[in-house]
């Protein structure tokens, strides 16, 4: 079924990309969306089959698939109004819904692959089909947004290619030479610990360009911004995701050698600078969508902590990056109908949004409650088990710098928050504004549910999922 989504998926990509007409496009575009729900639901009744050597739907994958998929159905729903709303021409309107569909097929691929080299080639495809997408607006900015992803990735892309050859060098000592992960985790203990160190090193850094961590994290900052808010959806949600796929995997490896004390020791580091770049950058930003940019960073970050503490925060670790791009995405999708009504990203210029969009505020004040892990967010629950689980393994003064850190975040993100929903923008004229449907509003409510859902009250499968993804770390 691997080889029949992947020729489907880049074939409808294609198709779209060299079609002119929008309304055959749209229905490429749901035939599409029906393939993405037919493979989620296959891989999940085979699960950890071996398909194509290279692809295995493990626990970890069918959940970040379903996540995607999830997520992918809003994220065309929204592609379409926004589309639609800017009269596009015919061409812009392939390219964007060509680059999508290549996006969201190259991430799942990422999702299911079980060999690392696999994981990069598909992991560089993301870069080249998101870079369509930030450049949609064809200007300088969105240009330069464009070229500095493309110039950041690559040089990550790099460095992970750099770190899987280290890799290779301790697997021939270790007298095998295949690169996929259950073979490396078979023979992790054997693994050279010097070729392994700098392995580490560069697969981790590297990585860190997609998951937004510190130090590879600015590849995604203009992105986010430059692109369409459907895009920057997905990139803050199921493309950050990949990140942590390529992290987590390889974390788990290493966790099974004599490095995984050290290896500790530069996720943390890079975990807690994260939250601190996160904090004073949101302490200044007026920009609504790098704010929510920045957001992503700092929980990149916590999520970090949670590997390194162990315990329940491996479990607490993928609960929440799965919450986190349920309520990321409907942030973005929200910010897409805030631009339609200011014409402006800038907290400068809006203001009374209660006024102008009631369903639409009611959104934003839900979601930015659940994004600073207030209950009854999801992220609340996986927060608080991270937090415990820095406390159980004696990270008192950790924990005590990051709850500081986290609350000048909060405060920096209420502020602009309260700015939007209730102060009066200035000089606005309320002439010619357009009216949002409150339907529009309706996937936000519906994602921001299930961020709930799944933290207060999970269904057994999706718990015994995670268990499964984490059972291969120590604990």
């Amino acid at each position: 079924m691997t080889g029949i989504y992947l020729i489907g998926g880049f074939s409808l990509s294609v198709l779209i990309f060299l079609n002119r007409n929008k309304f055959i496009n749209y229905l490429l575009v749901i035939a599409f969306l029906f393939l993405q729900i037919g493979f989620t639901i296959y891989e999940y009744l085979h699960i950890d089959e071996t398909e194509l050597n290279y692809f295995s739907a493990d626990s970890l994958g069918i959940l970040l698939l379903a996540t995607l998929t999830i997520i992918s159905i809003p994220a065309m729903y929204h592609s379409y109004v926004y589309l639609g709303s800017k009269q596009d021409n015919p061409r812009h309107t392939a390219i964007y819904f060509g680059a999508m569909v290549a996006l969201l097929t190259a991430i799942s691929a990422a999702y299911l692959s079980n060999h690392i080299a696999v994981t990069w080639i598909f992991v560089e495809l993301t870069t080249l089909s998101a870079s369509a997408l930030i450049y949609h607006r064809r200007n300088n900015r969105s240009l330069e947004g464009t070229w500095k992803y493309v110039f950041v990735c690559a040089i990550s892309i790099t460095l992970v290619f750099i770190g899987i050859l280290f890799l290779s060098f301790t697997l021939q000592q270790a007298g095998t030479d295949d690169l996929s992960f259950s073979n490396l985790l078979k023979n992790a203990t054997g693994l050279n610990v010097f070729w392994l160190r700098l392995a580490f090193i560069f697969i981790f850094t590297g990585f860190t360009a997609k998951f937004g961590l510190v130090p590879m994290y600015t590849a995604g900052i203009d992105a986010k911004d430059k692109a369409p808010s459907p895009a920057g959806a997905l990139m803050s949600s199921v493309l950050m995701n990949v990140g942590f796929v390529g992290i987590f995997r390889f974390y788990t490896i290493v966790s099974r050698t004599s490095i995984h004390s050290w290896a500790n020791h530069v996720i943390l580091i890079a975990a807690i600078l994260s939250i601190f770049v996160a904090t004073v950058y949101m302490t200044k930003m007026k920009n609504i969508k790098r704010m929510f940019a920045y957001s992503s960073i700092e929980h990149a970050g916590i999520v970090m902590l949670g590997l390194v503490a162990g315990g329940v925060g491996y479990y607490a670790a993928v609960l929440h990056i799965i919450i986190h791009a349920f309520i990321k995405s409907s942030l973005f999708f929200q910010q897409g109908q805030i631009y339609r009504i200011y014409k402006s990203k800038s907290i400068y210029d809006v203001g009374n949004y209660f006024k102008y969009n009631l369903t639409g505020s009611v959104v934003m004040l839900v979601a930015f409650f659940f994004a600073t892990a207030m209950p009854p967010s999801g992220l609340f629950i996986s927060e608080f088990m991270i937090f415990r689980s820095l406390f159980d393994a004696s990270y008192l003064w950790l924990l005590i710098i990051v709850m500081l850190l986290l609350t000048v975040i909060i405060w920096a993100f209420a502020k602009n928050i309260f700015k939007l929903l209730f102060s009066p923008p200035v000089g606005f004229n309320e002439e010619g504004i357009e009216r949002i449907s409150p339907a529009e509003s309706l996937s936000q409510f519906i994602l921001l549910g299930l961020s709930v859902y799944l933290g207060l009250n999970p269904p057994q499968e999706f718990v015994t999922l995670i268990q499964e993804s984490i059972k291969n770390l120590p604990h």
